[in-house]
């Protein structure tokens, strides 16, 4: 039996070794009552200033719809997430981080490209931000032998009340559109709203 969340870890050091970020990553683990344990891998900060917040045991098992019976732990899509933020570390991002990577087991949710997760709170001290949008990451999918669904590691986005209203409106690839025109800095914890028009 393939140890998944040890193929995580194996690309994920690879990865961040060829980014130039060496050395053990910081680990904060959290479990949450009837679901296995969540850990948050915290790496960098990278040549750009970056620290990546990367969860691992969100893909222990595949993603399945929660109304199916039958229950298959081989195939289905799996997936991590990755949260990219200037340091500081914020405190209480790894919890919302395990929330996050938990839904799939916990409430029968599957992450994918463009989904709108919303935590309904702040996602970490202090924070104007309560959801997050799932995107493509920089990171490799990890390669699973088959019939074992590869695994999508997402880039998860702290967004603001506003922006997920406005996701919800004119969808994520307009939210990412607004960013850009607007100069919006996604990885500065302390950013302000893009308040699109």
């Amino acid at each position: 039996m393939v140890d998944v969340p040890a193929e995580v870890r194996n690309r994920l050091r690879a990865h961040f070794t060829a980014a130039g970020v060496l050395g053990e990553p910081a680990e904060a683990s959290v479990t949450f009552l009837g679901a296995d344990r969540i850990s948050v891998l915290r790496y960098g900060p990278d040549g750009g200033g970056v620290n990546h917040f990367v969860s691992v045991g969100c893909s222990r098992y595949p993603m399945v719809d929660p109304t199916n019976f039958v229950t298959d732990t081989e195939h289905g899509p799996r997936a991590e997430v990755v949260v990219s933020l200037r340091p500081p570390s914020p405190a209480g991002l790894a919890r919302s981080m395990a929330v996050l990577a938990a839904a799939p087991s916990v409430e029968g949710l599957v992450l994918e490209p463009d989904a709108l997760i919303d935590l309904s709170g702040p996602l970490f001290e202090g924070a104007p931000f309560t959801a997050f949008l799932l995107g493509p990451s920089t990171i490799d999918d990890v390669a699973l032998p088959d019939p074992l669904s590869d695994v999508t590691i997402l880039q998860a986005t702290p967004i603001t009340p506003t922006e997920a209203a406005w996701v919800r409106l004119k969808g994520a690839e307009a939210m990412r559109e607004a960013w850009r025109t607007d100069g919006v800095d996604v990885f500065d914890a302390n950013r302000r709203a893009s308040e699109p028009s």
